[in-house]
């Protein structure tokens, strides 16, 4: 039976993080466990049941974290139900439309099978750390794009897909 979930992130400011603990809120609150963890903290996938990995993008690439978490895991990961979520565009364009996973994503996506993958809406704020970040917010580009109901909603769908899954399982 499919009941326990880790929601496994990459993050460098905390946005992200944000992100993968309401997912895990939301697939609590459908009935199923689920733990949001920093993907580098994770050792072990041998108590999880399905997966669902996330981060935050930096420079059309994932956190560092998030890819080595996938390479790291990855036969344990592909006979496990897996979804990816990115955060990333600091506007408002992820509310708005699909934005297809970046390349890298797109390759793991098909080594892995994943379900499916979503991009949400980044946020950078002040305080971020790093250069780069320094400068997005100097530009006056930063700000909270993520949607929360758009986050609660793909996280509901991934409920049902594994609450159909188990049901197939359970015949």
């Amino acid at each position: 039976m499919t009941t326990d979930v880790l929601v496994a992130y990459g993050t460098t400011n905390g946005s992200t993080a944000r992100i993968a603990e309401t997912v895990a809120e939301v697939l609590n609150k459908e009935g199923l466990t689920a733990w949001a963890r920093p993907a580098a903290a994770v050792d072990d996938l041998s108590h999880y049941d399905a997966v669902v990995v996330g981060a935050g993008l930096y420079a059309g690439r994932w956190h560092k974290d998030a890819r080595r978490f996938l390479r790291r895991h990855r036969r344990a990961l592909a006979e496990r139900p897996l979804w990816l979520f990115s955060s990333g565009p600091l506007d408002a364009s992820a509310s708005e439309r699909d934005i297809p996973p970046v390349p890298g994503v797109r390759r793991a996506m098909t080594r892995l099978a994943a379900r499916g993958h979503v991009t949400f809406g980044g946020c950078l704020e002040e305080g971020a750390k790093g250069r780069i970040a320094g400068m997005i917010l100097r530009k006056g580009k930063g700000g909270d794009f993520r949607d929360f109901p758009q986050i609660e909603h793909w996280a509901a769908q991934v409920a049902q897909d594994l609450a159909g899954t188990r049901s197939r399982t359970d015949r």
